[in-house]
């Protein structure tokens, strides 16, 4: 078969050739469905764009791509800011990709690699259990942050860099039955969701086992889907925490698996005419300077961001020098203890 043009794509797809610029270029003004369809067919026909080969002529050969899902995450803020000047440190070229919450990264990063010369990978968040298929087609050395992703043992030249978001979900968790709560509830991702929500959801669940309190579905509340490129968002946490309020259920307090989502849901607490913590105790995830300067300061699970930023722009110039290496280095989080989570038991 011919060479495949950016025509062929639109005509196949019955769109015009703008249309499939703004879906390889990810622009937000396109259809999702549109969009998808586009990229389903690029993939089908392995389209790579015209500019690619310019590109491969004059693109800088040492060159780092950062993928990530919610760029406008302040936790992904700060980290791709140190992998950043880590990179730029060592004369090499960065580059920042934002994959959307329903696209695959690997899939993303596959096109990219397509595109430009790139000597290394970088994932930052994404599924806890990619595609082994998909990574067989990846031909430059890559490390996952923040997610510790499954990877199979036959592959090599990959690295994971990340926090065990299970246990350390599970020990504020534990934290918040140790201070009597019995009614917890928890403000997760969306169903589908294969990463760190997924995980998180199941430290919850197995923390509450453990102190003999019965799952209680109607105490699960997940996000959805919002544009932006993040479901991690205060707008989500408000909105979901709105809808559990009005529901009547009762509860004690409320875990939310990011401190982005935690406070939202501190303000439609406040909004609906209760306090935190008098009323409701609220936990956040992940450390973010917004949670401690926040009122009530919240109590949550503190990441090491930088730590983990710059091992893992250094685990990938370790792989880069050594395609055949397999890393893997799990970093221990701490509590962070605020004022947003009331004791109900006075001997404590």
């Amino acid at each position: 078969m011919e060479k495949v043009t950016i025509r062929d794509i639109a005509r196949i797809c019955k769109v015009g050739v703008s249309t499939v610029s703004r879906a390889i270029n990810n622009h937000p003004d396109i259809n999702p469905e549109t969009k998808k369809l586009i990229l389903d067919t690029i993939r089908e026909y392995n389209y790579v764009p015209n500019n690619s080969a310019q590109n491969l002529k004059r693109s800088e050969t040492n060159t780092i791509a950062l993928l990530t899902k919610g760029v406008g995450n302040p936790l992904f803020a700060e980290m791709i800011e140190t992998a950043q000047r880590h990179v730029l440190g060592k004369d090499y070229t960065f580059v920042l990709q934002q994959v959307e919450e329903e696209e695959n990264e690997i899939e993303a990063a596959i096109r990219i690699t397509q595109e430009r010369r790139l000597k290394g990978i970088i994932f930052m968040g994404g599924s806890s259990s990619p595609d082994p298929g998909l990574l067989k087609r990846l031909t430059v050395p890559y490390v996952f942050c923040t997610v510790d992703s499954r990877i199979p043992e036959d592959l090599t030249g990959w690295g994971i860099v990340a926090i065990d978001d299970e246990a350390e979900s599970y020990r504020i968790v534990d934290y918040l039955c140790r201070r009597g709560h019995r009614r917890i509830a928890i403000i997760t991702a969306y169903a589908h969701d294969t990463s760190i929500g997924k995980l998180r959801l199941n430290g919850y669940v197995r923390a509450l086992k453990d102190h003999g309190i019965e799952y209680a579905p109607e105490l699960v509340v997940q996000m959805q889907m919002q544009g932006g490129g993040s479901i991690y968002t205060m707008q989500n946490g408000y909105e979901r925490a709105q809808e559990l309020l009005r529901s009547g259920t009762e509860f004690t307090a409320l875990y939310a698996i990011s401190d982005t989502i935690a406070i939202g849901a501190c303000k439609a607490i406040f909004d609906s005419g209760l306090s935190v913590p008098e009323d409701i105790s609220v936990a956040g995830f992940d450390g973010l300077d917004q949670a401690l300067y926040y009122h009530p300061s919240i109590t949550t699970i503190e990441q090491p961001m930088n730590e983990m930023a710059l091992e893992t722009s250094r685990m990938l110039f370790r792989l880069i020098q050594d395609k055949d290496a397999r890393l893997r280095r799990i970093f221990p989080a701490s509590l962070r203890e605020g004022q947003s989570v009331r004791n109900l038991l006075p001997d404590i």
